[in-house]
């Protein structure tokens, strides 16, 4: 049986699928302490018991998005601010290839505040 946080990934159609497992391998190959869990029914992805960042579903646009817990800190202008007053959201199209080395340069600048 699979865990909540396994049948997120599971019950995506692609290329939302791909695209988050793409995710997920790339945040948790960013640093080695990184450990994800599923909390508040999302992928949470954690340094050392502290919220770094977290992988949804734009409601809307049905495209995968990292949101970064310190983002409101960060000035990137790929991140995302909308209605949030503290989280920014880094947009993905899983259409289009992913900007690793962008979502590499926000992961480094999130981890300044940790």
């Amino acid at each position: 049986m699979l865990s909540e946080l396994e049948s997120f990934y599971e019950k995506q159609e692609e290329p939302v699928r791909g695209c988050l497992l793409a995710l997920r391998s790339i945040i948790l190959d960013f640093d080695p302490k990184i450990t994800e869990s599923w909390k508040w029914r999302l992928p949470f992805f954690c340094i050392p018991k502290k919220s770094f960042c977290y992988l949804w579903i734009d409601k809307k646009t049905k495209h995968p998005y990292i949101g970064i817990v310190k983002g409101g800190l960060i000035d990137h202008p790929a991140l995302v601010q909308g209605d949030r007053k503290v989280m920014k959201v880094l947009p993905i199209d899983p259409n289009e290839d992913i900007p690793i080395e962008m979502i590499v340069e926000i992961l480094e600048m999130a981890k300044s505040f940790y």
